[in-house]
Formats: structure tokens, sequence, C-alpha cells
């Protein structure tokens, strides 16, 4: 009867393994991102303070989440078989929904998600255990649920998000108005002032958040830090203002700095300290609940299905190797995690300083949220004094230095912004945790970056629909956590209830398999973009990166014509409506492709050096050429699809023939292009261009055979239509690729003259 507990137990712990993976590429967001965004230190420097704060953290962590235990469902009315059955649920749903969240870059709450799934198991484990015992009243339901603690946290959720925004935007927007985006002339004079207020809230924030969760701090000493608190923090104000003062004026160094590094390092520890029971809590629960059960059955005799759980209602801290083993698995997962990074760029490029490509699309929501913002914003503005107008705007105006900026690697934001983040962040956290509020340290960083971007004028009428969609898409999906997590865990649950041992190895491996899967699928894609240059990616670009980067999209779009070309002909000639269907579908992907490229025209021109602003045209028109060929290739494969699908006559045997042979001569053409610009064979492109009049002939004799068969024997209006339309669009399509040919050759000479 043992060994199917200990195997679960077993499965457990390697699902909280699993779990910290995860777990810490999602809520490594939390820690990274201002460092990160503002290029304080390097990113070597960066995860070594962070791995070193997190290890601290995960050794003094205080071990075991309470709200695992007793915090939403009450552990005396549940037998041992049946507690065992919600924590399996619970990491099982966990482990998938903090995955697929990491897969989609989006950073989620790791405390939300734990408590809605063990509210879903406890809820599920509840209802049968009412219907097959209590006649199906489930009034009795509240003998069973800590309710009152759940509607805590929604409404901690809740605020959290609101005041968080609200205040980070209002101390942003202070300080900026302190220091104006040339801080440096102002650091001098108020730096000392700001670096002990600042380091002092970061003390706050370690006494207060970090210290109240390691285990062997004696009561005494928390009762006299609770008791001296404000004592601590004026001592440690006066303290810091000093040391800062040292630092710059004796050592010469950045305040903000110093700062960054030491807010990096107890945002890490915190989360470590806090967040760490969030993976590990419920396997360690499960140990505990077994350890009771075994005690109670070798003296007992007590069944699993006769043994309730009341003992889960005391105090039992962790082993210390527990957590040095968590600590070592979370630290290795920081510097190794490719979705960590992932959801690491969706927050700092939603508070990126300036213009970026923008991964979220707009909705009807942001657009009214963005709309309405700007008129308001002009209502306030025409009240305002002009002098006081004028003075604000200067406080917000960027040097020249900044402007200038060619980089794409230089900061998102300043680090004045990511003091502010850290800070705010910090203090908020402090209080929250003082008060006993149920907090998420994803929900009050995530926010109060948002809240600093907003306020210092990163989301201006270029970028905000956009990012106000991405923190929509962000916050939307929090609320999605909880209602997938709760909803999931109550089916895992009465799945491993009826299914039994089956269904429970079944559910593991799926969870496993589905994991690894997802992270190699997503480290090809990683490997993907990274093998995709990107002129968005480049620091300054000159007339031979041009010429390689131009040749490489001419050759990727051109593959992908060609493939949709063969196939919309080979499949219309067999009248496959799902292989032309899937087909069409590829077309999208093309599009996107040069829509991309087109959204990145304005930083390609921004990033060109001095010797290679005349290559701007020739990049635009190459862009608009491959529009045309793209919009060709649409036509002929919707048009396909659509005849088909409307269920009209196939074309007839001389028509197909006739559009194979053109499909052949196309495959020949556009074998050799990209051969030419796979090789940079450029010297190859006049005997290409040579074939231009020879294909456009043929096609012209084909439309004038048809015209003919018109005349003779067809009878098919929509037949004509369609092959009329696919023959149109093949001489676009070869006309468009014959003057992108020439458009290139010509500027390759050119540059080559240029070169030498």
């Amino acid at each position: 009867m043992e060994d199917i507990y200990i195997v679960m137990l077993v499965a457990l712990f390697a699902l909280a393994i699993t779990d910290l993976v995860v777990g810490v590429s999602n809520d490594a967001v939390n820690f990274l991102n201002s460092a990160i965004g503002s290029k304080a230190v390097s990113m070597r420097t960066i995860m070594i303070i962070a791995s070193i704060g997190v290890a601290v953290g995960a050794i003094f962590s205080s071990g075991l989440m309470e709200v695992a235990r007793k915090g939403i469902f009450m552990p005396g009315e549940f037998y041992f078989e049946e507690i065992m059955i919600i924590f399996m649920a619970v990491m099982i749903t966990d482990v998938l929904l903090l995955d697929f969240f990491n897969s989609l870059g989006l950073p989620t709450s790791t405390t939300v998600s734990i408590v809605f799934e063990l509210l879903g198991a406890a809820v599920c484990m509840a209802v049968i255990k009412i219907y097959t015992q209590d006649n199906g009243d489930l009034g009795l339901l509240q003998n069973y649920i800590n309710s009152s603690k759940a509607t805590e946290i929604i409404i901690g959720i809740l605020l959290a998000v609101v005041i968080a925004f609200i205040v980070g935007a209002f101390v942003q927007y202070i300080s900026r108005l302190i220091f104006s985006f040339q801080f440096e002339k102002k650091i001098k004079y108020a730096g000392a002032a700001f670096g002990g207020f600042s380091l002092t809230s970061i003390l706050y924030f370690i006494v207060i958040k970090g210290l109240k969760s390691v285990s062997f701090i004696s009561a005494e000493t928390l009762t006299y830090i609770n008791d001296n608190t404000w004592f601590i923090v004026l001592i440690g104000f006066v303290a810091f203002t000093l040391i800062s003062q040292f630092l710059m004026s004796v050592l010469k160094l950045n305040i903000l700095r110093i700062i960054i590094i030491i807010g990096t390092f107890a945002l890490a520890l915190a989360f470590a300290g806090n967040d760490l029971v969030n993976f590990i809590g419920v396997p360690i629960a499960a140990w505990q609940s077994f350890d009771l059960w075994q005690s109670a059955y070798n003296a007992t005799g007590a069944m699993p299905s006769e043994f309730l759980m009341t003992g889960l209602s005391g105090k039992v801290n962790t082993p210390e190797l527990l957590l040095v083993c968590a600590g070592a698995v979370m630290v290795i997962t920081l510097w190794f995690s490719s979705k960590a990074k992932t959801v690491v760029d969706t927050g700092i490029n939603l508070s990126r300083q300036g213009d970026s490509v923008e991964r979220f699309e707009p909705n009807w929501l942001s657009r009214g949220i963005v709309r309405y913002s700007v008129i308001i914003g002009g209502a306030v503005s025409s009240v305002l004094p002009g002098g006081l107008k004028n003075s604000i705007e200067n406080k917000f105006n960027k040097p020249a230095s900044h402007k200038q900026n060619k980089r794409v690697d230089a900061p998102a934001f300043d680090m004045v912004r990511a003091s502010v983040n850290l800070v705010v962040a910090s203090v908020l956290i402090s209080i929250g945790t003082n008060m006993k509020l149920p907090l998420s340290t994803t929900y009050v960083t995530f926010m109060v970056a948002m809240g600093t971007s907003l306020a210092d004028r990163a989301w201006d009428r270029e970028s905000a629909v956009y990012r106000v969609a991405g923190v929509l898409n962000v916050i939307g999906g929090w609320f999605v956590t909880a209602i997938v997590a709760f909803t999931a865990a109550a089916i895992f649950a009465s799945i491993i209830f009826y299914g039994g041992t089956i269904a429970l190895v079944v559910l593991i491996i799926a969870a496993l398999v589905v994991v690894v899967r997802s992270s190699i699928l997503h480290s090809k894609e990683m490997k993907k973009e990274k093998d995709q240059k990107k002129f968005n990616k480049s620091d300054i670009i000159t007339i031979n990166e041009i010429t390689a980067e131009t040749s490489e999209n001419i050759s990727k779009v051109i593959a992908g014509i060609d493939k949709v070309y063969s196939k919309s002909v080979d499949h219309l000639g067999y009248y496959d409506l799902s292989k032309l269907k899937k087909n069409y579908k590829r077309i999208e992907k093309l599009e996107v492709e040069v829509d991309e490229l087109k959204d990145n025209i304005f930083y390609f021109i921004k990033s060109l050096d001095d010797n290679s602003v005349e290559a701007s045209k020739f990049y635009i028109l190459t862009l608009d050429y491959l529009q045309d060929m793209v919009q060709s290739i649409s036509f002929i494969a919707r048009n396909s699809y659509n005849h088909v699908h409307n269920n009209h006559k196939n074309l007839k045997f001389n028509q197909i023939r006739d559009l194979k042979k053109v499909d052949d001569r196309l495959q020949v053409l556009f074998d050799e292009l990209m051969l030419t610009f796979n090789h940079n064979e450029f010297d190859k492109i006049d005997s290409l261009l040579n074939e231009k009049q020879e294909l456009l002939d043929y096609v012209s004799d084909l439309i004038q055979k048809q015209i003919e068969r018109i005349r003779t024997s067809e009878s098919s209006p929509r037949n004509t239509k369609l092959y009329f339309g696919i023959l149109l669009e093949t001489k676009d399509l070869i006309g468009s690729t014959m003057n992108l040919l020439q458009l290139f050759q010509e500027f390759y000479q050119e540059a080559r003259k240029t070169n030498y």
C-alpha cells in the first residue's frame, strides 16, 4: 500500500524540479528587468548578482508555504488519500500552466496559479465527498474551503494592479521633474539624498520582506524589528545618505548603478525566499502528509481513505538540504533558460524608451484607452499656464546624444527609471507584507514598470496603442491564469480520483512530454530567430551588410513564392480543397515576413552609416517589389482555393497542362535566382534578365490560346475568369521579379564602384 504513495511522492518531487525551472523562467522578469533594461552593469554581472540573491534567498527561505497546507482548504476535512490527489493535480497543472505562459513570453503570477490550483482541486474533491457522503448538499462546501482567504487574494490582486501602476507613475513623474533626462548634472546635488532614500527603502524591503521568511530568526529579534521599524529606517536613511555622498564624492561611483545592483539582489533574494515555496511547498506538504499517515498506519493500522489530515494544521520547517537543492536548480535555470530571456524581453520592450518593433497588436480597448487619454491630456494641458507647461516640457526633453544614438543595443531606459522601478516595487511589496496583504511580486514589479514607463513618456502617440495592448494582454493573462488553474486542477483531480494509478501515470508522462517538447521547440525557435539577422538588430549598417541582408530577404521570399505557386497548380489540378486551403494559409507567413521588413524601414534608415544613406531608396524599392510579388501569388492561391471551395468546375486538362508548363519554367527561374542570391553570384543576373522576355512571351501565348478557346469551345465563365486571373498575375509576378533583379543589379554595380 505504501508503494503507490512513495511513487506519488517521487513524482511530486520530479514535478517540483520541473516547476522550479518553469517558475524561475517566469519570475525572472521580476528582478532582472530593471538592471537589464538600463544596462547599468554587464549582463554577466547582473546574472551573478541575481544568482547570489536567489541562492541566499532559497537557503534562508521560510521553507513551507502555509497556504499549501491550510490556507485554501481545511485539511482536517480530507483523508490522506484525498489530500494526495489534490497535491498531484495541483503540481501537474502548475507545471503545464507556467510552461504555457513562458512559451508565449508572458509573465504570470506563480502565487495566483498555485492558490487557484489548490482551490480548484480542493473544491473538486469536496464536491465528490459531498455527493458521495452528504447527499449532495453543496451548502456544506464552506466546511471544506477557506472561502474568505480566496476572496482576500482576489481583492489583493486587483488592488495590487491599480496601486502599483499609479504609485509607479507618480514617483517616476516626480523623479523626472527633479532629475530630467540629463540626470548626470542633477545627481551631483540631489544624488546623496536620492541614494539614501533608495537604499533605505531596499533595506526596509529586505528586513520586512526577507527576514520574516527566515526560519532561524528568533521571535525576539522579529519583535524588536517590528517595534523599532521606524527607528531603524531613520538611522538607515542618515547612514545611507552619508555613504552615498562618500561613494559619489570620494570614490567617484555612480550612485544609481549602486542602487540598481543592490535592488536587483534584494528582489532576487525576496523572490527566492518567498516565492520558492510556490514551487516546492506542495510536494513538501505531501511528504509531511505521508509521514503523518505512515506513523498512524504503523501505530493503529489507519487506512489512507480513513485517516483525516488534521496534523497539517501545525507548522513544520523544511530541511535545509532541500532548500539548498532548490536554490541550485533556480540558479542553473536563471543562467540557461531561454524562456526566461523571452519573458524578460516582453517586460523590457513594453517599457522601452523610444521606438521599437512592437510585439502586440492593438485592440478596441487599447485604442479606446489611448484615444480618451489623449483627449483628457489635451484638456488638462489647455488649462495649465504656458510657463509651467514649458518648464515641464524642458524636464522631459532628451539630450541630443540620446536622440542620435543609433545603436539598438542602447539602454531601453535610463538608470533613473531603473532605480525607481526597484525602489517602488520594494517599498510596495514591503508594505503589503507588513499589512499581511496577499501580494504577487510579479503583479507589483510588472505594473510598477508599466507605470514608470507611462510617466516617463515612453508610450508616445507612435507606440501607446501597442504598449497598452501588451499590458492588457499580460493583465488578462493573469486572470486567465486563475480561471484555467482552477478548472484544470479540478479536472485533473477528478481524473486521478476516478482513473486511479493508470490515469495518474498517464497525466504525469503527458505533462513531462509537453514540457520537454515545448522546451525543444522554443530552443529551435530562438535559434531560428537568432540566425535570421534583422536590420533592427544591427548597430551601424554598411553597404556590404545591405547587400547581404537584401539577398537573404529576396531568396527567402522567392522560395516561399515558388512553393506556393507549384502547390496551387498541383492541388488545383487534383481539385484538392483541403490542400489548397493549407497552401493559402502559407501566404500569411509570406505577408507577415514582408510586413516585418517594411516595419523596420525606419530603423534601417536610422542605422545607416553616413556613406550608405543613398541605399535607403534601394531598400524601400526592394521591399515594394517583394510586396508586389507576394500580392500576385496571394491572388493566385486565394482564387484557386475559392474556386474549388465554391464547387465550380475544375479547369480543363489542357489548361492545367499549360499552367504546369509555366510552373516548370518558373521553378527553373526561381531555383537559379535562389542559387544566385544564396551564393552571392550576382554576375549571373544578366543571364537571368535575358530570360525575362521569353517567359513573358510564353505566358502571353497562353492568354491568346485561351481567347481562341472561348471563341470555339470554352463554355465556363468561372473557369475562364480563374485561368485568366492566374496567367495575368503570373505576368505581374514575372515582371516584379525582373524589376527587382534589375534594381539589385544596378545597386550592386554601383556598390562595387564605390568600394573600389
